[in-house]
């Protein structure tokens, strides 16, 4: 292979990891959702190796799930999995700011992250979820390049993609509104570009218990609904035992189909 070929096909692989990342976070691919490398290859007209390498990729984000005989499918995250992302994004950012020697703030830098809070939180006052989603990102990446360890900036990037993965389907189920979204994105860099530590701080506690309460307004609208599930199913059962809400009809009785 020429190293041109290669550089081509690293650039597909890429192009190709990205465009599906979109369509999950967009949530134009919805959780469950399963497809196979040559589903994908036909969808954009390539070849099957960088489909596959880009599908992989996706896997090793934790955005996809494999299976060797049926292929792939997009992540199915929890209500239990989106609270374990925040906390953990809790800790090490409670980490890192509490340890000055592991973040640089670079002043030049932070022009372009105003910009993106002040773009995420009019989309989230406006409700755009494909722009805010674009925006927030951006935003959390940016920051995350003033962290000088690159292996804590690319995990925290990570899960806040995974994150986005969990809300995009039920936000748009839901509806947004001030109790869901988070718009302190402005009040955050204005804090770390004052060196402001203890705001930094309330901020991102801020930013957090956001997030975990949300978890727990759908942990408990989740248990209510499989609660009246089962009772659902259990008036609509066979039993005739005691307890029961009334005794099976019979094929004589008004009202019964065959």
């Amino acid at each position: 292979m020429s190293p041109s070929a290669g550089v081509t096909r690293n650039t597909l692989r890429q192009q190709i990891a990205d465009a599906l990342r979109d369509e999950v976070l967009a949530g134009r691919l919805p959780p469950g959702r399963e497809f196979t490398v040559k589903q994908i290859a036909e969808q954009y007209g390539v070849s099957a190796t960088p489909v596959r390498e880009a599908l992989f990729d996706l896997s090793a984000q934790g955005l996809l799930a494999s299976d060797q005989h049926r292929g792939f499918q997009v992540r199915e995250f929890t209500v239990a999995d989106y609270r374990a992302m925040a906390e953990a994004r809790a800790l090490v950012v409670e980490g890192l700011f509490r340890n000055p020697a592991e973040v640089a703030v670079r002043p030049e830098g932070l022009a372009s992250i105003r910009r993106r809070a002040a773009e995420a939180v009019r989309a989230a006052k406006g409700g755009d979820l494909d722009v805010l989603i674009g925006y927030d990102l951006r935003f959390w990446r940016e920051l995350g390049q003033f962290v000088l360890n690159p292996y804590i900036a690319d995990f925290l990037t990570r899960l806040r993609v995974q994150a986005w993965v969990f809300a995009v389907h039920r936000l748009r189920r839901d509806g947004m509104d001030e109790n869901v979204l988070w718009f302190g994105h402005e009040e955050l860099v204005e804090a770390i570009a004052r060196g402001d530590h203890e705001q930094v701080h309330a901020e991102m506690r801020s930013y957090y218990g956001h997030a975990l309460a949300w978890a727990d307004r759908l942990e408990a609208r989740e248990t209510e609904g499989s609660a009246e599930g089962d009772v659902e199913v259990r008036a609509d059962g066979p039993s005739s035992g005691p307890g029961s809400a009334m005794p099976p009809k019979s094929p004589e009785s008004p009202g019964h189909c065959a």
